[in-house]
């Protein structure tokens, strides 16, 4: 088989993005490969054009360019172009692309496309209870109407966007996103820095990083030696205007949460390894999400995770068996639960242990792989 994934982010040094769509979608495309599958990976809104291949995938940069007017349409154009010419010349079979921001609306090709909800900007901002503007709306719509299947990361990320979009509910299947199993692995999930707290990220308020100072100044004054690290991009805030998110967070801590707190902005992703592994607890409080790579990256691992209670999260984790579901809004719970677990070492060890078990049952990435390649037979057979 041969497929394509048009994208706008990959992990890569010569890629300038990537977070937790371009890590499902890398784990997604070596799997394939090593399947024997042809998988040619187009990365739009790129600083240059180039072609490479990396770990077996053939890679495409393609350059941002931008147009005296309309750049929303004329790029999409443009990127149309670029991937019908490789495609005619490789004879892909299949391309696969994401729902956000409806990057395949005007595109038409000659091939099936698959969009996966990796979560367009309807979605979160339903979630978020933000209005939406309409022109997004409709790009995103055009776009999964062309569209002749659907992929979702969890049962919850498929029914909401069937239900904004009034999509063919026998056209959605629900796979999840995969880990390579053999490269998290924790030798001693004994050995942790004692009380501290992580949170990977963007510093954005759909994730509850608002919420989460909050929490984080409970638990510090239970636990004046408490720690939280925060990794992630700063992002500005929509509610204030903001040009920083990071800013609002820092003043919502207390004096004494502040010299607790260490902001380690973005860094490297093969340095979050390490950090997970450090830490006493992991944290994603968040609002919106279609699954959360970090989250059953942390439960690989074999980390205590306190996550949100919303939806997509109890696919996720069982409550109180792998992990805590907590809402965000609730304050005093969600610290209540950080501060049972830095009581409990061995209840810390017992959450990690069945969280990784969790994680071999519903996120392996060689499992999932098969289950993706036998959805893409069943849609070029029809």
């Amino acid at each position: 088989m041969k497929v394509g994934f048009i994208t706008s982010e990959y992990p890569h040094a010569k890629i300038k993005h990537a977070a937790g769509i371009g890590t499902s979608i890398k784990n997604l495309a070596i799997t394939l490969v090593k399947k024997d599958v042809n998988v040619t990976v187009f990365v739009y809104h790129q600083n240059s054009n180039e072609v490479f291949i990396d770990e077996g995938v053939e890679i495409h940069l393609i350059k941002k360019e931008k147009y005296k007017l309309f750049t929303w349409y004329f790029y999409r154009k443009h990127i149309q172009n670029y991937v019908k010419t490789i495609v005619k010349k490789k004879n892909i079979q299949l391309l696969e692309a994401p729902d956000w921001t409806g990057i395949t609306a005007f595109m038409k090709f000659n091939v099936p496309l698959v969009i996966r909800f990796h979560g367009s900007d309807a979605y979160f901002c339903k979630l978020e209870n933000r209005k939406q503007k309409f022109k997004n709306f409709m790009f995103e719509k055009l776009a999964l109407r062309k569209a002749k299947a659907y992929v979702a990361p969890t049962t919850y990320a498929g029914v909401e966007t069937r239900k904004i979009f009034g999509l063919d509910k026998s056209k959605i299947k629900t796979i999840h996103y995969g880990l390579k199993l053999k490269d998290f692995v924790n030798e001693s999930p004994n050995l942790y820095n004692k009380k501290t707290i992580l949170y990977i990220g963007t510093i954005i308020r759909k994730k509850g990083v608002i919420e989460l100072a909050q929490i984080f100044n409970k638990v510090v004054e239970a636990n004046p030696d408490a720690q939280l690290i925060l990794i992630g991009s700063d992002a500005p805030d929509i509610k204030t205007n903001s040009s920083s998110t990071y800013k609002i967070v820092e003043a919502i801590f207390t004096e004494k949460a502040k010299k607790k707190n260490t902001y380690l902005g973005k860094i490297p992703y093969g340095e979050v390894q390490n950090h997970i592994k450090k830490a006493h607890v992991c944290v994603f409080p968040s609002f919106a999400e279609t699954l959360g790579m970090v989250t059953i990256e942390s439960m690989a691992l074999q980390k205590p995770v306190v996550n949100t209670s919303i939806g997509w999260a109890q696919e996720l984790i069982d409550d109180g068996i792998n992990g805590y579901l907590v809402h965000p809004s609730k304050i005093d719970a969600y610290a209540v639960r950080i501060i049972q677990l830095f009581k409990d070492e061995d209840l810390c060890l017992e959450i990690g242990k069945a969280a990784r078990k969790k994680v071999e049952m519903l996120f392996d990435i060689e499992k999932n792989a098969d289950i993706n390649l036998a959805y893409y037979n069943s849609i070029l057979n029809t």
